[in-house]
């Protein structure tokens, strides 16, 4: 077995399971690649696939050794990368989920290259679901998230903690610092981010522990939007605070309060647990980690 071997059965699994279009990716015969998915078999003694009609199919063995092969993939081009970049200042990729890219991953960026004035820095904003995939396939460095990861082979640490604010429109019937009881709030109109994103998860979380449950009128990728359908009276959200603290200081939205809740927010940095962390990736966890200056999102910037 080979990493020529690994690198085409992952070239498959990214294929969906197609031998003819991982064969086209690889600029290979269609025969060879299912000669190199054969010799794994054979040197395992297991099947990586099911042959069902015609279609491939990942077995449970399969799926384990598609664990290991992503991780012996990225451990061999993080080898490849750093060697023949002994010299050069690096490369840094770097993921954030929409919150955390829009409120402070500018901040930390401006330090990190105050450090490292010659490193370049690829920075991809989306959700957390893609951002773990693209750690897996290490196709990024490290990431920085709203929600635990779900995936055994990446480790994920608390690196700063915050809150969500409730806010209402700034007119009858709400009130500044008003609070709301569990049956008002299952009467409002409420806008939400999409499922999937670190602010939904923690309203469903917590109102879900309360033993309430709450519909959304409103659902979007954008806190912006939210934040501004608020301001023209179309219902309550929630939002990092960060991001509401002008609107509440000029008085378009006013603070509220659900009784008995209170939506914490943590914020996690994620990297495979098999990546080499180089200094530059230390570097740039130990800039976050220790970034204690109040970032607020600048006025008027959309996510």
């Amino acid at each position: 077995m080979t990493i020529k071997h690994i690198r085409i059965f992952l070239a498959v699994c990214e294929c969906g399971n197609s031998v003819s279009a991982a064969a086209k990716k690889l600029y290979m015969t269609q025969p060879s690649v299912t000669i190199a998915i054969q010799e794994l078999e054979q040197h395992f003694g297991i099947l990586l696939f099911d042959r069902i009609a015609r279609r491939l199919y990942l077995t449970e063995a399969g799926k384990e050794f598609l664990n290991y092969a992503q991780r012996i993939s990225g451990l061999f081009d993080d080898m490849e990368k750093g060697l023949r970049d002994w010299d050069s200042v690096g490369l840094l990729r770097v993921g954030a989920s929409v919150t955390i890219g829009s409120q402070f991953m500018p901040a930390y960026v401006e330090a990190f290259n105050e450090l490292h004035p010659g490193a370049k820095v690829h920075v991809q904003i989306g959700p957390s679901r893609i951002l773990e995939q693209k750690l897996m396939t290490n196709e990024l460095d490290l990431a920085l998230v709203e929600i635990p990861v779900h995936d055994r082979n990446l480790h994920a640490e608390v690196y700063m903690e915050d809150y969500l604010q409730a806010i209402a429109p700034a007119r009858s019937p709400f009130s500044q610092g008003q609070v709301l009881t569990l049956a008002e709030l299952k009467e409002q109109n409420v806008l939400l981010r999409e499922p999937g994103s670190g602010t939904r998860e923690i309203f469903d979380q917590t109102t879900q522990q309360a033993g309430v449950k709450v519909e959304p009128i409103w659902e979007g990728t954008s806190t912006t939007a939210l934040i501004n359908a608020v301001i023209h009276g179309v219902g309550i959200t929630i939002a990092p605070r960060r991001m509401v603290r002008d609107c509440l200081e000029r008085g378009l939205v006013y603070g509220i309060g659900v009784e008995g809740l209170t939506f914490g927010q943590q914020f996690y940095i994620v990297y495979h647990k098999d990546k080499h962390l180089t200094r530059l990736i230390q570097d740039f966890i130990r800039i976050c980690t220790y970034y204690e200056m109040d970032y607020p999102l600048p006025q008027n910037v959309e996510e």
